[in-house]
């Protein structure tokens, strides 16, 4: 694609959440220093929401690599589970291997006897659960009781959850009081401003291997803001295919035509109600779309030239 153009290593702008390109944004690190102070004050239940792509499995996964030596993790990534299925996979999270006979109250049993056993061995365990606003009913309440293991001195297991605002709707619901009382610390990521967004590209493309000058410009930066509504997922798509567009027309810097085409060519933004100034792409209204689809064919043909090249 672009990588040679700009003297890149890699693609800075990827969708799957990367812990070498976390930046340390306002939002994302206030929500891991509150996670931070609520496990170590031991606490049972904690939550983070945030709207679609504000980068909530990024920070799951941050806090999950920083966790001290003291701590065992039990990872969900995907929590549609039902009781039974939850109990299973928190045991092999934690290491037993039970017989599928097992019913629940005897792999209750081997669940609580494990949490015991790591307690006195100084560990203390953590479950973080993903994608929380997909958790059946029954399962949110068999979370909730698992809170209920505990020793004289504190919780065995701790709750994390990370889940849409969904989450929040359904615990304030009657069915959920019990629970929502016992989520003692919370956050929720908001959107990043425009400062924040130029910030976050710049890092990216850093990170990524580039070295010159900013590719976009302030006017720019705010234009995709605006557009993405300050969501991460949203300006890294509208990043990279502006960075298309500029690679295809061989500019060395991003131009409001290019923004304004991706912004054009993307669900779910926002209507930035700017026409394509100047634009070279063309008056017709496929003129952007063809662009794009330019910038991908030459990125195919390179690869393609390099594979031959290289069975040659």
């Amino acid at each position: 694609m672009y990588l040679a153009h700009f003297g890149l290593g890699q693609l800075p702008f990827g969708l799957t959440p990367n812990t070498g390109f976390f930046f340390g944004l306002e939002p994302h690190v206030e929500a891991l220093e509150v996670l931070q102070v609520a496990l170590e004050s031991g606490e049972g239940f904690i939550k983070v929401t945030g709207e679609v792509g504000t980068g909530k499995t990024l920070v799951c996964r941050k806090l999950l690599n920083s966790l001290p030596k003291q701590y065992q993790s039990a990872y969900l990534p995907n929590p549609y589970l039902t009781p039974d299925e939850l109990r299973w996979a928190l045991a092999c999270e934690l290491g037993l291997k039970c017989q599928t006979g097992l019913d629940q109250r005897q792999l209750t049993f081997w669940i609580t006897k494990r949490l015991l056993s790591l307690s006195l061995q100084g560990q203390q365990v953590v479950l973080v659960v993903d994608e929380a606003q997909a958790l059946p009913d029954d399962s949110l309440e068999a979370l909730r009781l698992l809170t209920n293991l505990e020793s004289e001195q504190r919780k065995l297991i701790q709750l994390v959850l990370f889940g849409q605002p969904e989450l929040d709707e359904r615990l304030q619901t009657h069915q959920f009081r019990q629970l929502r009382q016992r989520i003692s610390f919370s956050y929720c990521l908001r959107p990043l401003e425009w400062d924040e967004v130029q910030a976050y590209i710049n890092h990216r493309l850093a990170i990524a291997g580039y070295q010159g000058a900013d590719l976009f410009s302030v006017k720019d930066i705010k234009t995709l803001t605006q557009a993405a509504r300050g969501i991460p997922r949203l300006i890294n798509i509208l990043a990279h295919k502006s960075l298309l567009l500029c690679y295809s027309q061989g500019e060395a810097n991003v131009l409001s035509r290019h923004c304004i085409a991706a912004i054009a060519d993307t669900q779910d933004t926002q209507d930035t109600q700017l026409p394509l100034r100047g634009s070279n792409l063309g008056n017709s209204t496929v003129g952007w779309r063809i662009g794009l689809v330019v910038a991908l064919l030459m990125g195919c043909a390179l690869v393609s030239a390099q594979a031959w090249g290289y069975w040659l």
